[in-house]
């Protein structure tokens, strides 16, 4: 299966880009992994938060952070 990372809207992808160095290189590693395997990597990295919500668990030497996030099964790429 092929997964996509789609932002809500510009405003959300820049808030995200816009973590602290050490959280951010951790996101995209992150992001780089649910793209090849899938949106539950699973604790310590990410975890479901119910009702179809998940966060993403950052941790850097400059704390922690979260992105939380939810899937959509059958949407064709655009």
């Amino acid at each position: 299966m092929t997964w996509d990372i789609r932002y809500h809207d510009e405003k959300v992808q820049l808030a995200v880009l816009a973590l602290p160095s050490g959280l951010l290189a951790r996101y995209l590693h992150l992001s780089d992994q649910m793209l090849q395997f899938g949106p539950d990597l699973g604790m310590p990295h990410t975890r479901a938060m119910g009702e179809g919500l998940f966060e993403i668990r950052l941790k850097s030497r400059e704390g922690i952070g979260r992105v939380f996030y939810c899937t959509l099964e059958g949407v064709e790429r655009c």
